[in-house]
This record gives structure tokens, C-alpha cells and sequence, in this order.
């Protein structure tokens, strides 16, 4: 479209943000210098977003507020957002790490890519889609969309009711850590597919989290789609 102006807007630009602390990894620092291995983020026109219209929604000025942001869909991403500004999100170098997603394995024990990779005398590539497509709910359940999860977790299915115990467990630890790091919390932000439609992972991680001083409004929290706030 040689006649129409491009506009670039770079999902990573938001975390830029971000201080050495956050986005280095503990590896040689010959691998910053010369490969630019860092954590980059992702989804940061999500997280800028609802966070901003958060202090909006609460008429608070942003650059006075801890918020964190859970961006939930089949790619999951979690960020501190500390006066208006990332302080830090899950996601690193590629959108593979952070929480557990559709079919992204999210963090794992890097020894278990070795491990597999010797005893299997599996490529790069191929290990690359084994963690990216063929894991999260996808390899734990057989199915990566969170309807389905939802639909067969009702009807008893162990490893659908398996899979959101660990989307709770892991979304509780990371909200906590955030908290922690930020020094406290004034608001949590659900977004995305899961985090907008799926009011029963929203209850269960207020109910972890409850020494935070969070109080769900379990009405409000049966809304879909829409800017609510569901706490009391």
C-alpha cells in the first residue's frame, strides 16, 4: 500500500522501561553485549493500556500507583507496572517464558531442554516447537483452549481441572512477587481472552491473595467483556 502511511508499533516498546535488574538474566555478559540477550516483554500495547485506563477507572494519578496486569489468553504475559512505567513482566527474550500459556510451556528448569534434547537427539528447531506448540495446557490436558479446558474441568476431567490449579498456583505466585517487588499494590488488572471472560480464575487468585487487601465482589465478577471493577 505504497500510498497509505505506515505506523510500526513495536509490542516490546512499553518494558523498555525496565531496569537492568529486570531485564538481565544471569548469564555471561558477553551474551548482553554481543547478542543482545535480554528480556524484551511482549504485549505491551495490552499492558500500557489497561493500566493507564485503570487509574482512569480508580481517579487516581498513575504515577503515584503500584499496578500489576494480567494479560490472559492462549499467550499470557504478567506485568509490574510501577508509576506508570514497567518495572517488570514475565515474558523474556521470546514470548516463551512467564506463565504457563495455551501451548507455551512458560518458565521451566532450562536443564529440562538439555535433557530431552540428549535423550531424544532432537534439533534446536524441534525443541523450539516442542515448548512453543505442543506444551501448557495443550500438553498437559490435550487442549489448549480455555473454553475446552473449562467445559471438560466441569465435567470431571482431572487433567482439565489439573491444568487450571496450575494457572491459579502460577498466577498467584507471580501477582505476589510483583506486590513484593513494587513494595505493595493499589490495583490488579485482568485482560485478554481467559482474563476478561473466565471469572473463576480471577475468584480463586483474590482468594489466595487476600492479605493484599483484596475483596471480591463475586456478582460483579460474573461480568464478561466489559470494564468492571470486581472488588467490593
Amino acid at each position: 500500500l505504497p500510498e497509505i502511511e505506515h505506523v510500526f508499533v513495536f509490542d516490546t516498546a512499553f518494558h523498555q522501561t525496565m531496569t537492568p535488574e529486570s531485564y538481565l538474566f544471569p548469564v555471561p555478559m558477553e551474551w548482553y553485549k554481543d547478542y543482545k540477550i535480554r528480556r524484551y516483554g511482549a504485549h505491551g500495547t495490552s499492558h500500557q493500556y489497561v493500566s493507564h485506563r485503570a487509574a482512569e477507572l480508580m481517579h487516581r494519578d498513575i504515577n503515584e500507583l503500584n499496578i500489576i496486569t494480567c494479560h490472559l489468553g492462549n499467550g499470557s504475559s504478567i506485568s509490574a507496572v510501577k508509576d506508570g512505567k514497567c518495572y517488570d513482566t514475565t515474558m523474556g527474550l521470546t514470548p516463551l517464558e512467564g506463565i504457563m500459556m495455551g501451548t507455551r510451556c512458560g518458565s521451566i528448569d532450562p536443564a529440562i531442554v538439555t535433557t530431552i534434547m540428549k535423550d531424544h537427539n532432537l534439533t534446536p528447531e524441534q525443541m523450539d516447537s516442542l515448548m512453543n506448540k505442543k506444551s501448557g495446557m495443550l500438553g498437559i490436558a490435550g487442549v489448549s483452549d480455555n473454553r475446552e479446558i473449562a467445559s471438560r474441568a466441569e465435567a470431571g476431567d482431572k487433567k482439565a481441572i489439573l491444568v487450571q490449579k496450575m494457572l491459579v498456583h502460577q498466577l498467584t505466585k507471580y501477582v505476589g512477587a510483583f506486590a513484593a517487588a513494587m513494595g505493595g499494590v493499589d490495583a490488579i488488572v485482568f485482560t485478554g481472552g481467559i482474563g476478561e471472560n473466565s471469572g473463576n480464575y480471577r475468584e480463586a487468585v483474590a482468594a489466595n491473595i487476600e492479605f493484599l487487601g483484596t475483596k471480591l465482589d463475586k456478582q460483579k465478577n460474573e461480568i464478561r467483556g466489559e470494564e468492571v471493577e470486581i472488588s467490593t
